[in-house]
Formats: C-alpha cells, sequence, structure tokens
C-alpha cells in the first residue's frame, strides 16, 4: 500500500478561530475542534476583492473595503510531531471573522 498526498477543497470556506502573537503572526488555529499549531514560517498576502462584481458600496470612511488578507500556513496538532498540513486562510474586507479555505497534508 502506498500513502498518497492529498489536498482537502473545502466546498465553502469554514469558519475558524485564529490565535496570534504580540506581533501579528499566526500562532494556532482552532479547526474541527481541534487546536493546530503554527509550526512553520508563515506566508502572508494581500488580494484585492472585484467590487465592481459584488457592486459593494459603503459610506465615505468606512475603511478598506477591497482588500483580503490571506494567510498559509504549516500547522500541527497541538505540540505533536503529526504530520504537517497546510491551511490556507482568509480574511474578507472589514470582517473579523477568518475562513479556512483548503488543506493540504504537502509539505
Amino acid at each position: 500500500m502506498t500513502a498518497t498526498i492529498s489536498e482537502t477543497t473545502l466546498n465553502a470556506p469554514v469558519d475558524v478561530d485564529v490565535r496570534f502573537t504580540a506581533t501579528g503572526m499566526p500562532l494556532a488555529v482552532r479547526y474541527d475542534g481541534r487546536m493546530w499549531a503554527v509550526a512553520a514560517e508563515p506566508l502572508h498576502w494581500f488580494s484585492r476583492d472585484s467590487w465592481w462584481e459584488t457592486r459593494r458600496t459603503a459610506a465615505k470612511g468606512s475603511g478598506d473595503l477591497v482588500s483580503i488578507e490571506h494567510w498559509r500556513v504549516q500547522v500541527r496538532l497541538g505540540p505533536s510531531t503529526s504530520q504537517l498540513r497546510t491551511f490556507d486562510l482568509r480574511r474578507e474586507p472589514l470582517s473579523e471573522q477568518w475562513l479556512l479555505e483548503s488543506i493540504d497534508d504537502r509539505h
């Protein structure tokens, strides 16, 4: 029997809780009732919402309506030496809620 590398594409993004260090780096992700510790240097970037398609409007001075924040983190269960998994996280403009977009078992 051979091991297979798998990527889990979620049907829809799932709400997760993300803990951050004092400097703003992800420290842990609570997903599916479990705490996943960040075990490697995360990647951080921003993309832009296609506001012309969503027709999102807001009052002047409401804030940034187009920046979508992303983190790609390698995690493992708690302090264990379990296999690394990669979580792709996203936060929509003006939202406080983090979404888990995909899970990848390759590292």
